[in-house]
C-alpha cells in the first residue's frame, strides 16, 4: 500500500511564545511519527520549566498590560468569528495534516475541523448574549454579578482528536478575556502548529495564545506547577488526572479534567434495533475507537442477545480498515507504537476472558502500521479487565442483562462515569434508567450528537467539574458580587456605649 504524505510538511514544529515562533530554550527535541510507517517525520522542541516560564511571562503581561482582557465583548467577538472563518477555509488542510499525524480517516477528521470552527463560533456569539443575575430588594439594595476574565489558564489536551479538543478550551478561555498557554499532546503536535498563524492572521494580540510542545511529564508538568497559571483545563486519561489534580492542590487552582470513560450502550429489547445497531457500532469504531465517549460496553437484554450479537459482529467484520487518507476508510490506524501495543495486550487479555466474535488481531493486508482489526467480545462478564478498564481502541465488550435492574447494575459497576447510551421505547423506562445510571452525560435512542450548550463532562473516575456553554463562561471568569445600598445602612453601632 503506498503511504500517503501531505505536501508543504514543516522542516520542524516550534513552539509560539509572545507572537514568535522558538526552539526550546535548552534547545530540546523530540521525534514524531506518522501512524501509518511509525517512521519519524519531524522533530518537535520538547518543552522543559524554562519554556514554559517563558510562555507563561509572555501570557501574563498580555493579561495585565494588554489590550485583551480590557476589550468589549463584541469586540473579542469579532476576532474569533475571524478565528472560525480562517479555520473554515483550511479545513481541508487541517483535515489532511490531522490524519497523517493521528490516522483518524479523512472524512472524520474533516468533521473534527469544521466542529473547531463551531466552537469559536459558538463562543463568539455566547459572550455578546451573556447575561449576568442582578437581584433587587425594593427600597434597600440592588446586587448584581460582575464576571472578570481570571489570568493565564493553562490548557492540556490530548492526541485523540486534537485539534477540535484544542477549540473546544480556546474558544471559551479566549472569549472570557483570559490569555493562555496551550501544551498539545506529545503525540500529535503538527495541527496544533497551525493555531498561531491563525490568531495571529485574526488579529489576537501577541502574548495572548502560547504553545508550548513537549512530554507531559516535562511542559505538562511545569504548566501545571506554575504559581502565575490559575487555571488549568485537562482532557485525558483519569490517572494523569490524579496526578494533576495533586500537583495543583497547593496552589488552590480552578481545576476541569474530562477524564477516561468506559461507557455503556444499554439496549432493551423493545428499541429500534437496525437503530441501536447502527449507533452501537458507531459509537465504539468512530475516531478509531480512541474516543473517551466511546460506548464501549454493550448491554444487551436476553431475549434480543443472540441475534443481536450476531449482526453487530458481522457488521464489524464488513468496517473497513486502511489508508486513513482514503474517504472509503472508516477505520485508520492507532496513533502510536505504544498505544497500539497497550491496545493489541487487551485484545490477548479480552480471549482469555471472553468469547471473540470478531476481529482479534491485526487486519489482513495491512502488515505494517499501528492497524488492528475492529473487535467484538461476546459474553464478556463484569469482573472481566476487557469490561473494567477502558481500552481505548476499537475493541467492545458485549453483555446480556435479563432485566432492568440488572442492566442498571451492569451500567454502573465501573469506576467510571462519563456517557451512556440507552436504547428504548418505553419512556418512562427511559427516563427512570437515564436519572439512575451514573454518567455526566446520557443519550436516549440516539448516539452521541452534542449540543454545544449543554454541560459536558463525567462523575466518578470520568472527571471533575463541567465545560459547554454557561459552564465553561463560569470557570474561565470570576464571579464576583457588588451590593449597592439603596437608603441608609442601618448598621448596629458598636463602640459608642450605647449612644
Amino acid at each position: 500500500m503506498s503511504h500517503y504524505i501531505p505536501e508543504n510538511l514543516p522542516a520542524s514544529i516550534q513552539h509560539f511564545i509572545d507572537g514568535q515562533f522558538v526552539d526550546s530554550v535548552g534547545g530540546e527535541t523530540f521525534d514524531v511519527l506518522d501512524p501509518v510507517s511509525n517512521e519519524s517525520y519531524v522533530q518537535a522542541a520538547a518543552g522543559q520549566k524554562a519554556d514554559i516560564d517563558l510562555a507563561v511571562a509572555a501570557a501574563k503581561r498580555a493579561f495585565d498590560s494588554g489590550p485583551w482582557p480590557r476589550m468589549l465583548p463584541r469586540q473579542r467577538s469579532r476576532i474569533l468569528h475571524t478565528v472560525a472563518d480562517l479555520i473554515e477555509a483550511r479545513d481541508q488542510r487541517l483535515a489532511e495534516l490531522e490524519t497523517f499525524d493521528t490516522g483518524l480517516p479523512i472524512t472524520q477528521a474533516l468533521g473534527q475541523a469544521q466542529r473547531a470552527a463551531e466552537n469559536f463560533r459558538f463562543f463568539a456569539d455566547l459572550i455578546v448574549a451573556q447575561s449576568d443575575d442582578t437581584y433587587k430588594v425594593p427600597g434597600r439594595q440592588v446586587n448584581y454579578v460582575n464576571r472578570k476574565p481570571i489570568g493565564v489558564a493553562g490548557l492540556i489536551t490530548p492526541w485523540n482528536t486534537p485539534f477540535m479538543l484544542e477549540s473546544w478550551k480556546l474558544a471559551p478561555a479566549l472569549a472570557t478575556g483570559n490569555t493562555v498557554v496551550l501544551k498539545p499532546a506529545e503525540f500529535t503536535p503538527l495541527s496544533a502548529s497551525l493555531w498561531a498563524e491563525i490568531f495571529r492572521e485574526a488579529g489576537v494580540p501577541d502574548g495572548v495564545f502560547n504553545l508550548v510542545n513537549g512530554l507531559g511529564e516535562e511542559a505538562g508538568d511545569a504548566l501545571v506547577k506554575h504559581p502565575d497559571v490559575p487555571l488549568i483545563s485537562f482532557t485525558g486519561e483519569s490517572r494523569t488526572g490524579q496526578i494533576i489534580f495533586g500537583n495543583a492542590a497547593p496552589f488552590l487552582k480552578g481545576l476541569s479534567m474530562e477524564l477516561g470513560g468506559k461507557s455503556p450502550a444499554v439496549v432493551f429489547a423493545d428499541a429500534d434495533l437496525e437503530a441501536a445497531l447502527d449507533a452501537t457500532v458507531f459509537g465504539v469504531f468512530s475516531l478509531n475507537g480512541e474516543r473517551c465517549t466511546a460506548g464501549s460496553r454493550v448491554l444487551v437484554e436476553r431475549s434480543i442477545y443472540d441475534d443481536f450479537v450476531a449482526r453487530y459482529a458481522a457488521r464489524a467484520k464488513a468496517i473497513v480498515v486502511g489508508d486513513p487518507h482514503d474517504p472509503k476508510t472508516e477505520v485508520g490506524a492507532l496513533v502510536h507504537p505504544e498505544h497500539y501495543e497497550k491496545v493489541m495486550s487487551y485484545v490477548e487479555i479480552g480471549k482469555t476472558e471472553a468469547r471473540l466474535v470478531a476481529g482479534g488481531g491485526r487486519p489482513d493486508g495491512l502488515p505494517t502500521g499501528n492497524y488492528v482489526a475492529p473487535t467484538v467480545f461476546a459474553d464478556v462478564s463484569p469482573d472481566a479487565r476487557i469490561f473494567q478498564e477502558e481500552i481505548f481502541g476499537p475493541v467492545v465488550a458485549i453483555t446480556p442483562f435479563d432485566s432492568d435492574e440488572e442492566a442498571l447494575e451492569l451500567a454502573n459497576n465501573t469506576r467510571y462515569g462519563l456517557a451512556a447510551y440507552i436504547w428504548t421505547n418505553n419512556l418512562k423506562r427511559a427516563h427512570n434508567f437515564s436519572q439512575q445510571v451514573e454518567a455526566g452525560m446520557v443519550w436516549l435512542n440516539s448516539n452521541n450528537v452534542r449540543d454545544l450548550r449543554t454541560p459536558f463532562g463525567g462523575v466518578k473516575a470520568s472527571g471533575l467539574g463541567h465545560e459547554g456553554g454557561y459552564r465553561s463562561i463560569d470557570f474561565y471568569t470570576d464571579q464576583q458580587a457588588v451590593h449597592i445600598t439603596l437608603n441608609e445602612a442601618h448598621s448596629p453601632r458598636f463602640g459608642t456605649g450605647g449612644r
